[in-house]
């Protein structure tokens, strides 16, 4: 990697960190605020709604503000939403308002929709084409390292903090608001320092001389997003992403509920184990990545999602820790069905590729419908393993799409975007 391009990238790969880590302190804010507020399951998961509502909405904006203004304005305009979402926690807390812990995390998440949408193809442009690859998977092994490490650090500065509220029954009324206000209070500081973190790194992009990437094209994009939707394999990548988003905010986002239920474990030491779920994550990446020396990436996702629809149905019977270990080999086997989806959906589609790949984004609104499911069986049924049928049939439909949805089906001539070169 040239000289004039090593800080640059440096700064792009702490996007990636910065991103996994708010990602993962949602699995500790769920129970935090299920407590703080006296939320059921499918209340609580309404964290989940906020944030992948916002990628749904913003995927299309943040591809449009991209090109009409470049990787730069919209880095930084992507820290600064990320860095108010921060800063609102304050005045949430301070309001012990569940709606307004809501709508910062949407903001919050508009802003992590905006670095995603600049920091992974400018990960990969900046430098050589033949080491591009290579850039993007170093940059997201500090995605992994946020997943090990923000789940350690949330369950030490806000479920510890807040582990004294206990016994809320035996309170008096104004006990209790009193004990709920200071519990709702312990995500202040991390968030703050957060936010504080992110002006920072705004300002140091700001004062940064980004280079240039051209993208050259050899064919014109269509104008109509719908009309990439006929190429059947990426209608099939948008769907299998859908359902796999959805599976793994199910299993992640819902861990510490989980745990403490099915094993019978604390929510600090629940806490404990995601950050194991991470490494795991981290783990099962880097193996796949090898794996696939050796056999078809289509075929490894199907093998890995199969694995994790029977992991899956054993986490509705498993006790005690060995429900635990279940979950994190789910963790494991998952890992690399994000970017394999992306990558074999947006395959040869040449003109379509840059709204194939805006569909792809949009797809990860599943992370806020399908945990709603997985909380609604949990509440109607009064037991919170038997919601993994909804992760179970997920898999299902991400293995379909490894060993036959995959398959490319060139259009015919007439289905072709105008002026693309084939």
């Amino acid at each position: 990697m040239k000289n004039k391009t090593t800080f640059p990238f440096i700064l792009i790969t702490t996007l990636f960190f910065l991103w996994g880590f708010a990602h993962n302190l949602d699995p500790i804010l769920i129970p935090h605020l299920k407590r703080s507020f006296n939320l059921t399951t499918m209340q609580a998961t309404l964290v989940d709604s906020a944030v992948f509502i916002a990628y749904f909405v913003m995927a299309i904006p943040a591809g449009l503000l991209m090109k009409k203004f470049g990787y730069k304005t919209g880095i930084i305009t992507g820290l600064l939403l990320f860095a108010l979402g921060s800063f609102m926690f304050i005045p949430a807390a301070n309001a012990q308002q569940y709606s307004y812990f809501l709508i910062a995390l949407f903001i919050i998440a508009c802003g992590l929709t905006i670095l995603e949408t600049a920091a992974n193809p400018y990960a990969t442009a900046l430098g050589s084409p033949e080491t591009g690859t290579q850039r993007l998977n170093f940059a997201q092994a500090f995605n992994g390292l946020a997943t090990f490490l923000a789940p350690i650090v949330g369950a030490r500065i806000i479920l510890k903090k807040s582990d004294t509220v206990t016994q809320l029954d035996h309170m008096t009324a104004a006990a209790q608001k009193i004990a709920l206000a200071d519990d709702a209070a312990t995500v202040k500081i991390p968030y703050a320092v957060l936010g504080c973190v992110l002006l920072f790194i705004a300002v140091l992009f700001s004062f940064t001389r980004l280079p240039k990437i051209q993208n050259s094209h050899t064919q014109v994009a269509s104008k109509n997003i719908l009309h990439a939707l006929k190429h059947k394999h990426l209608a099939w990548a948008v769907t299998a992403q859908f359902f796999y988003v959805g599976a793994q905010v199910c299993v992640v986002s819902l861990f510490i509920l989980y745990a403490t239920r099915s094993a019978g474990i604390t929510e600090l030491e629940a806490a404990y184990y995601v950050s194991a779920c991470g490494l795991a994550f981290v783990l099962g990446r880097f193996i796949g990545t090898f794996l696939m020396r050796y056999i078809p990436s289509a075929r490894l996702l199907g093998i890995y999602a199969i694995i994790n629809t029977l992991l899956c149905i054993a986490a509705m019977i498993a006790h005690g820790m060995s429900s635990v270990y279940v979950v994190i080999g789910v963790c494991f086997f998952m890992s690399i069905m994000f970017p394999t989806i992306f990558a074999l959906g947006i395959k040869d589609l040449h003109g379509d590729t840059e709204f194939g790949s805006s569909l792809i984004i949009m797809a990860i609104v599943g992370g806020a419908l399908l945990p709603r499911a997985f909380a609604y069986i949990s509440d109607v049924s009064g037991n919170i393993q038997y919601g993994y049928v909804v992760p179970a049939v997920c898999f299902a439909v991400v293995g379909y799409f490894g060993f036959k949805g995959h398959r490319l089906k060139k259009l015919s001539a007439e289905e072709l975007p105008v002026g693309s070169i084939y």
